[in-house]
């Protein structure tokens, strides 16, 4: 299984949201990460068919997706950054209506499976209307997931929930995505540090970077530190360097800076993560 995108490209009058954008995907997680603007959520539309291509081809194993119709709608499961909901229905009345809209013949036992992994089992039969938004959003989820898609496009799927909902999440789209190719729109990097077997920095519409996450991560070794110092001195260092975490203990301050050189004598090398080398990639 294989999506292939060859140089696609998208402009919105003089903006342009992508530019020459080249990757093939196979089952697991790709995270697309970046700041607003960045293209995520063109990428996203234009893979599902909601947004037209300027230029540009997108195959699944060899075939022209605009070509194939039906067939590769079928494969499909989106999930919109903004998803509408209809708020009559309940949770279980919603998701029989997208299985019936998907043509999933008999969904009883996907449909209780599905509102298990997102913990919403329990409310399956209260109005939509009643929910929170952290319930809405793993609703929107659900309705992804109905009609097992081969490909699965996620736009912020954790957005507004809590810690715990957060992990049930990440474990489930981890999970199912043994056969499946998922792709996670996110600005959440924490979210798919460790479920996404392939990481793509968006910078304006280009690829700055792809890799593993562990490997792109290490792309920041030996500049990152942490310096403990003053309150007095916190200013002073975020004029100077880029400093992504402060923490106080109450007595001293600790800082977690990025330098290409040691910042300062008492600077103590750290071990980079993801997020580090997201903002030494964004920062510029």
């Amino acid at each position: 299984m294989e999506l292939s995108i060859n140089n696609v490209s998208k402009s919105y009058k003089q903006n342009k949201a992508l530019s020459g954008f080249t990757l093939s995907f196979s089952p697991g997680v790709y995270a697309l990460l970046g700041p607003n603007g960045s293209g995520k959520s063109t990428l996203m539309n234009i893979i599902t068919g909601n947004l037209k291509k300027d230029s540009g081809v997108i195959t699944y194993n060899g075939k022209d997706i605009s070509k194939m119709g039906e067939e590769y709608l079928g494969l499909l499961g989106y999930m919109p950054q903004y998803p509408g909901i209809y708020p009559q229905f309940t949770a279980e009345e919603y998701l029989y209506y997208i299985a019936a809209l998907k043509g999933v013949d008999d969904p009883g036992e996907q449909v209780t499976e599905i509102l298990c992994a997102v913990e919403l089992d329990d409310v399956r039969s209260m109005k939509t209307s009643t929910f929170s938004g952290g319930m809405k959003q793993r609703l929107a989820l659900a309705q992804a997931v109905i009609g097992d898609p081969k490909i699965l496009l996620l736009d912020e799927p954790t957005a507004g929930l809590d810690p715990k909902q957060r992990i049930a999440v990440r474990n489930y789209i981890s999970k199912i995505s043994l056969d499946k190719i998922v792709i996670i729109a996110t600005h959440v990097v924490s979210d798919i540090e460790y479920i996404a077997k392939t990481a793509i920095f968006l910078k304006k519409g280009v690829i700055a970077d792809c890799g593993a996450p562990s490997a792109l991560a290490q792309k920041s070794d030996g500049r990152v530190w942490v310096i403990k110092c003053g309150s007095e001195q916190v200013t002073s260092y975020q004029n100077k360097y880029k400093v992504i975490n402060i923490h106080s203990d109450g007595t001293d301050v600790n800082l977690r800076v990025l330098s290409d050189a040691k910042p300062c004598d008492t600077a103590a090398p750290a071990a980079p993560t993801l997020e580090d080398e997201y903002i030494r990639v964004f920062a510029v």
